[in-house]
């Protein structure tokens, strides 16, 4: 009867679901040749190739995706009934691992994770960062950030910051320099500060124009995968970027920067977490969730500091 190890079953879904041996192996917190190892290793055991492997991709046999069907849902059963045995201690204990937005990082994670810790210390967070989608990796991600848009239709949603808008931004030098952009169709005239997505990708930035909502394609200056280094471009006069209006807010109240093409600012409905409603709350997610509805927490996220009380 073959028996196979319990974390080579994991490696194998982490890397089936992420498409590479180095991404999962950052994910599991692994070296990527300990994962290569395990995969043979369960190559091995089972005897049969479960992996295409090429110099540029990594996809799965016939037999992976039967396998990966098969065992994905039982990890993630496996983790949920470890998760529910938290009730039995006096305080969250474990893992609570977050999908976010590189803004949303920023913009909440960042913000109340020191009393988050300081409230729950034996709660460990892991945040993984994708600018490209709100889905939840069954058996990965336990919850997510980010804005109302990009979260499944089946997710349990709570707002946790004030509405705002999508807005592009430039400094003054800049618009001395170029001239004022009047239209989003004017972009295609000026040097933009672009972001790069995980998958090579541009994002594309969005306008309302009349009530409609509108996508345009920029030409770029400079592209990064880092929003701190797009707003830092802006204020440095490198060219016209866009951002959440609260990321740059500080550059705009000391005029470094100025927004553009305001009467196009596409409205944001606030940062949201998000978790399935189906999967059962571990001690740690439980306590997130409820940590994220106190106001003084909300307080933290908005931008006006209020020290928590203790847990």
């Amino acid at each position: 009867m073959i028996s196979a190890d319990l974390s080579r079953l994991t490696a194998f879904v982490a890397v089936a679901e992420r498409g590479s041996f180095a991404r999962a192996a950052g994910d599991l917190g692994r070296t990527t040749s300990t994962v290569s190892h395990a995969i043979k290793a369960l190559e091995g055991e089972l005897q049969i190739r479960l992996l295409n492997r090429t110099t540029r991709s990594v996809t799965l046999t016939e037999a992976g995706e039967r396998l990966l069907t098969r065992v994905r849902p039982i990890l993630s059963d496996l983790g949920d009934a470890l998760g529910s045995l938290d009730d039995f201690r006096d305080e969250p204990r474990g893992r609570l691992r977050l999908s976010v937005s590189s803004l949303g990082l920023e913009m909440v994670v960042a913000r109340i994770l020191p009393a988050f810790a300081k409230a729950y210390p034996e709660v460990t967070l892991e945040a993984v960062v994708d600018n490209e989608t709100g889905e939840l990796r069954e058996g990965r991600e336990d919850a997510g950030v980010r804005g109302r848009s990009l979260i499944p239709q089946d997710m349990i949603t709570l707002r946790v910051s004030p509405p705002g808008r999508q807005v592009a931004i430039a400094s003054p030098d800049y618009l001395r320099r170029h001239g004022t952009p009047t239209t989003p169709a004017d972009l295609a005239h000026h040097r933009c500060v672009q972001l790069r997505l995980g998958s090579g990708a541009i994002y594309r930035w969005e306008f309302l124009d009349e009530g409609r909502r509108i996508e345009v394609q920029t030409p770029g200056a400079v592209a990064t995968d880092s929003m701190d280094f797009v707003l830092r471009a802006a204020v440095d006069g490198v060219g016209i970027a866009y951002t959440n209006e609260a990321h740059a807010r500080p550059h705009l109240e000391a005029g470094r920067l100025r927004i553009v093409l305001e009467p196009y600012a596409l409205p944001f409905d606030g940062w949201h977490f998000y978790y399935p409603s189906r999967r059962n709350m571990t001690g740690p997610l439980r306590a997130f969730a409820e940590f994220v509805r106190r106001p003084e927490v909300l307080d933290l996220i908005a931008g006006r500091a209020r020290q928590p009380a203790a847990a």
